[in-house]
Order: C-alpha cells, then structure tokens, then sequence
C-alpha cells in the first residue's frame, strides 16, 4: 500500500474515532452515568491507536 494512501486512511480513521469518543462521553453524561462508560472508552483506545500508527508511518 502507498505510504500517502495508508496515512489518509489512518487520519480519516484517527478523526472518526475521535468523533466516537465525544459523542460516546455526551451520550454517557446524557444519561447522568447511568450507561457504560465504555461507549467512550472503547472508541478512544482505537483513536489512540490509530493516532500513535499515523504519526509512526508519518515519522518514516
């Protein structure tokens, strides 16, 4: 794969991500913390993820 190609689709992944964990903490606080945490946790260990690959293949 390009390396172009690969680090827009791991910023575009970075940045939908990221938008899950804001709406899974708005979702969370919504309902006064009586839901999961983990509809905004899950999703932030994924924006880390993919966060952390992106600036690696950018480094490189």
């Amino acid at each position: 794969m390009d390396k172009k190609i690969l680090k827009k689709v791991l910023l575009v992944l970075s940045i939908f991500f990221i938008i899950l964990t804001f709406a899974g903490a708005v979702y969370v606080l919504l309902h006064k913390g009586q839901v999961s945490a983990g509809y905004s946790a899950v999703p932030m260990l994924w924006a880390v993820l993919f966060t952390t690959t992106y600036n690696k293949v950018k480094k490189d």
